[in-house]
């Protein structure tokens, strides 16, 4: 199994030099007496030790052992999750990011996903306990009451309790309009929900004294549809007095889903017999306000694209290092070896490569919409936030179905470096590939996102979102334009920045003719976007990289490698686009016409 080694230098170059994370502290009141350079420092080290000695170790044990239901419907977690989760509790880290009036410490969300990137690179299955918490508290947060702030949202922060979010059921996946669970009022101003949840992550453990559930239903004589949904929390144990763990409430799960992966974490059904339940927000509004607790799961979603790519780079870069096999076609490169080891081989850089370019290309995507948030919660301005949040809203689909789509490809060339021994289970790397195919679809499927990227983000708004991002390209272009050494990588840029509003503008008129024409765009259009996205990335990580070389740095190397990894995305991966250009623009006849029957053979 790979052993975790945290990317610090990489982590703090995305955070100081790409995005200029001191000056976007300083800048956010909230923020800028507390998220102090060294304090930022202190945390992302300790953290970083917290995931590779702690987390890392558990993550092969966590696929083995799996998690074991019960006759009561209780969950035992794999060994040492239970006492890691003890040490993370011990140490803050749930409440790093939340508000001081609950028990949070303050500290920016952007700080937070750094946190969360190291626990998903070192043992994803792990780290869903506690991710799952923080869309529970978000909701509680915007939409709950005093009284349940205070009752949920100070155990949740403090990690004494973890949330989940219950909303699929067997019939209904995205489709939440045709959902059947119950709420019927009691006579205490309670409700009692009635129903069953599927592929609910974290339903039921051992490391908490309780949980609370984040739930979707529909109330006596609600409409049809979407606008018929009501939110509720449905704790394990109805708190007491005290709002301490009391009753045990009549919501249990029935039993463990058998997964492709991420054995170690409980992905459970949900039966709920009347369970109490207390409303979130507004009548039929439950839709609207699970919708904070859902697109933060798709940013938390994106991430583990990222992470996936780079604890798979991490595993696959060390073995190439080590594995002997073949001669260089240039001849030996370890001669004093019975072969030369396999990184030699173009092939092998190949791969390395694309890990490479979308791990760290990933990293830099969603500390970008992670420092979005950060303003969006902080800002004075009202300007400021209303652009972040349109800026936010624009990449969060990109971010959460590219990065997962290119987290998978990267797990599967992990294997592939491996050779047969990728195939192995002992070396961890399958693994990787098992546990992020979840990710390609849950938060929403690539094709969810893509239909929502294209149809609500960009056509709905007449392409003005789009246009928002691609003027901060043009803006950064247009920079370094006359800059030699840069001409490899804004030519394209800019072309591609052009073809992107065109594109948009040829698929828009066509939709206008047929609507399946979206539909037939929308995942070709989503690939395009993240591409695109990423070489606006990469290009400024190539600027800056040349900016530190001409300074005299000493960290010759890390620039360098930064340089060369922009260059290889830039002719080896962002040529894709070509495709996706070419596809998008094909039509919806050839995937219409064919009629249902004679899909049969």
């Amino acid at each position: 199994m790979p052993q975790y080694k945290a990317p610090l230098r990489d982590i703090k170059f995305v955070m100081d030099e790409l995005l200029d994370t001191p000056a976007h502290y300083a800048n956010l009141p909230a923020y800028a007496d507390v998220a102090t350079p060294d304090m930022v420092d202190a945390i992302i080290n300790e953290g970083a030790k917290f995931c590779e000695n702690v987390l890392s170790p558990l993550n092969r044990i966590g696929d083995i052992e799996g998690c074991t239901r019960h006759e009561d419907g209780s969950v035992t977690t794999p060994k040492g999750f239970k006492e890691a989760y003890k040490q993370f509790v011990e140490g803050g880290w749930p409440s790093l990011a939340h508000d001081p009036e609950h028990g949070g410490q303050g500290l920016p969300e952007s700080l937070g996903i750094v946190m969360s990137e190291m626990v998903g690179s070192s043992n994803w299955s792990w780290g869903m306990y506690p991710g799952l918490s923080h869309g529970a508290m978000n909701t509680i947060s915007l939409h709950g009451t005093p009284e349940q702030k205070e009752t949920y949202l100070t155990k949740l922060v403090s990690g004494e309790w973890t949330g989940t979010m219950c909303l699929t059921e067997s019939h209904c996946g995205s489709d939440l309009g045709i959902l059947k669970t119950k709420a019927e009022p009691n006579a205490d101003g309670s409700y009692a929900i009635t129903g069953s949840k599927i592929f609910i992550s974290a339903g039921e453990h051992d490391m908490v004294d309780n949980i609370v559930h984040i739930v979707l239903a529909r109330l006596p004589g609600a409409p049809e549809g979407t606008k018929g949904i009501s939110l509720f929390i449905v704790p394990k144990f109805l708190p007491d007095a005290n709002g301490n763990p009391g009753e045990r409430n009549k919501v249990v799960c029935g039993s463990i889903e058998h997964k492709m992966g991420i054995h170690g974490n409980a992905t459970c059904v949900m039966n709920f017999d009347g369970a109490k339940g207390w409303l979130i927000g507004p009548e039929n509004k439950g839709l609207n306000c699970m919708f904070t607790f859902m697109n933060t799961a798709r940013i938390g979603t994106a991430l583990q694209g990222s992470t996936a790519a780079e604890a798979s780079f991490q595993g696959a870069l060390a073995y190439a290092k080590d594995r002997l096999a073949m001669r260089s076609l240039t001849g030996p490169k370890a001669p004093e070896k019975a072969a030369d080891p396999i990184i030699v081989h173009p092939d092998v850089r190949r791969m390395l490569l694309t890990q490479k370019a979308f791990a760290e290309g990933g990293r830099a995507l969603v500390y970008l919409t992670a420092q979005q948030n950060d303003i969006v919660h902080g800002a004075e301005s009202e300007e400021a936030r209303k652009a972040a949040d349109e800026l936010l809203g624009f990449l969060t689909p990109i971010a959460k179905a590219f990065l997962t789509e290119v987290g998978y490809e990267s797990t599967n060339l992990g294997v592939q470096v491996f050779g047969g021994h990728g195939f192995i289970a002992e070396w961890g790397m399958e693994q990787l590939v098992r546990d992020t195919k979840i990710a390609c679809i849950y938060e929403g499927t690539t094709g969810i996102q893509a239909l929502d990227l294209l149809g609500r983000k960009v056509l709905m708004t007449q392409g003005q979102s789009l246009k928002n991002f691609t003027k901060i390209v043009h803006k950064f272009a247009q920079s370094v334009e006359g800059n030699a050494e840069m001409k490899e990588f804004i030519e394209p840029l800019n072309a591609i920045n052009k073809e992107w509003g065109d594109l948009t503008m040829k698929v828009g008129m066509s939709a206008m003719k047929n609507r399946d024409e979206v539909g037939s765009a929308s995942v070709d259009y989503l690939m395009y976007s993240g591409y695109a996205t990423l070489a606006f990335l990469w290009a400024r990580m190539a600027y800056i990289a040349q900016t530190k070389l001409a300074e005299g740095t000493t960290e010759v190397d890390f620039y360098n490698a930064k340089i060369k990894t922009a260059r290889f995305y830039f002719q080896r991966i962002l040529p894709r686009t070509r495709a996706h250009a070419v596809t998008m623009l094909a039509g919806a006849d050839s995937l219409m016409s064919l009629e249902q029957d004679h899909f049969a053979f």
